[in-house]
């Protein structure tokens, strides 16, 4: 798990995947509700609860500058307990499971991808669409 999020297990329980869309949900509709002004434009992207549910691995990516990224995970550190009683108000399980906030790779991964490709193609130049005949001025 420590180079980035993990990819969903071959074969997942019906009971974790359910737990995992509801734990998503309770969180999403509680951050809502927040008043941190640290926290910034945050987006729940996935949850994983383990197969025990007893921890729950929560993927988030925040729009803005660096620092606000900083802020932002310090936000949900300290909103952690807050979160996980929030969630066992709302759902229905015998344990809430240990909140863990990981920021989301995939978000600045493509974020890279669009910068490469921005630098391949400069907004001077026009990108051709595969099967788009050039026009006349253009031969």
């Amino acid at each position: 798990m420590g180079r980035g999020r993990p990819r969903q297990a071959a074969r997942q329980f019906p009971r974790v995947a359910r737990v995992n869309e509801v734990v998503l949900e309770c969180l999403a509709d509680e951050l809502e509700r927040l008043s941190d002004p640290r926290l910034g434009f945050v987006t729940i992207t996935g949850v994983e609860v383990s197969g025990d549910l007893q921890i729950a691995d929560v993927w988030y990516s925040v729009f803005g500058p660096a620092e606000q990224h900083a802020e932002t995970a310090a936000a949900l550190q300290s909103a952690g307990p807050h979160l996980r009683s929030a969630l066992g108000r709302r759902a229905r399980l015998k344990y809430q499971p240990e909140l863990r906030f990981q920021e989301d790779p995939s978000v600045a991964t493509g974020a890279r991808i669009e910068e490469i490709l921005r630098d391949l193609h400069p907004e001077g130049e026009r990108a051709e669409e595969p099967g788009e005949e050039p026009m006349e001025g253009e031969r």
